[in-house]
């Protein structure tokens, strides 16, 4: 009977094709499941109609508001007082040069549409990256930490909770002055405290189990414990949170450009042309009615998305929905 001898360096070869072939095999793996994790989004998506209508909605303003330039038939800021108030292309003394009519200063209503998403949009997602990231740390820091810093954050966020939020916004933004950032920082600072509750309450409730004692006890850093092991519990509610937050700050940004505390008035906010388009709103209905409709669609695309998402990253909800959708057709009978 024959033995084989192998060197030293044909172990070593062998045992790095071994490993390159486990990584592959594990490459592989990972992009497989993130690729049916994304059929099985788009397929829920697909059967949830007014999700899909959210989804759809904001792609479509997403799209508009970053290409503003190429969708634009005129310079949003351009005036014409030839062609003030002129009606929108289907009603009588309308032109399909201005295809949403113009204001009292002669711009086109549709440009400024898709110049005003672009505040809009933006104002919201910095809005709430600002204040989710400053939340949660708050949050994580106070559920993990306990004890008097829990005390002291959490006093704080009911202190300022206890005033009117919308108050407060326009107090600080008359003091600062109008713009984007100002806009930006008031709204952060008036929303922190929703992200920190619901990052303590989530930390409360995991902190005591078994993946995160093991952690503790293998000597992890209180840090590494937060942000490694307790952040990613954070994903699922945080997220729907975030959407529905965004809604709220669209609403928040358009109520202070009309009261005129928000942005500047040589900027482009949906906020501003309905606040300028009030004076005709019985002789040119469409200044106030466009971007009123572009503000409420955009909210209720938001919050249709929140819905869909928490039924995704809720498992009970989804087999709630498997069970309304699958029911046998002689139950249904049964029950109406």
């Amino acid at each position: 009977m024959s033995h084989d001898i192998v060197s030293p360096e044909q172990h070593d070869l062998e045992s790095v094709a071994g490993d390159e072939t486990a990584h592959t095999g594990l490459t592989h793996r990972g992009r497989a499941s993130r690729i049916v994790r994304f059929r099985s989004l788009s397929n829920e998506l697909w059967h949830d109609k007014a999700g899909l209508f959210g989804v759809c909605f904001l792609l479509v303003l997403i799209v508009v508001a970053v290409f503003a330039p190429l969708f634009a038939p005129h310079d949003p800021a351009e005036q014409s007082l030839v062609n003030r108030l002129q009606p929108p292309f289907w009603s009588d003394g309308g032109s399909t040069e201005y295809l949403l009519g113009t204001d009292g200063l002669g711009r086109d209503v549709f440009s400024r549409l898709l110049y005003g998403a672009r505040i809009s949009l933006f104002v919201g997602v910095a809005v709430v990256a600002v204040a989710g990231a400053f939340g949660i740390v708050m949050g994580l820091i106070a559920g993990y930490r306990g004890g008097r810093l829990d005390r002291v954050i959490m006093r704080t966020v009911d202190t300022q909770i206890a005033f009117p939020g919308l108050l407060i916004a326009i107090l600080l933004a008359s003091l600062i002055g109008p713009s984007v950032r100002t806009v930006i920082v008031v709204l952060a600072i008036n929303g922190w405290m929703i992200y920190a509750r619901m990052a303590r309450g989530v930390v409360l409730s995991v902190k005591e189990t078994a993946y995160v004692e093991a952690a503790e006890i293998i000597g992890c850093r209180p840090k590494r414990v937060m942000f490694v092991h307790i952040l990613p519990n954070l994903a699922a509610p945080l997220t729907t949170l975030a959407v529905l937050e965004f809604a709220r700050i669209v609403l928040a940004e358009a109520a202070l450009s009309y009261l005129g505390v928000g942005v500047k008035r040589t900027d482009i906010s949906w906020g501003l042309d309905v606040s300028a388009g009030q004076d005709y709103i019985f002789n040119s209905w469409w200044l106030v009615v466009m971007p009123g409709a572009l503000i409420s669609l955009t909210v209720l695309s938001v919050n249709l998305v929140a819905s869909w998402l928490r039924i995704v990253s809720d498992p009970a909800e989804r087999e709630k929905r498997f069970a309304a959708t699958h029911r046998p057709k002689g139950m249904k009978r049964r029950m109406r």
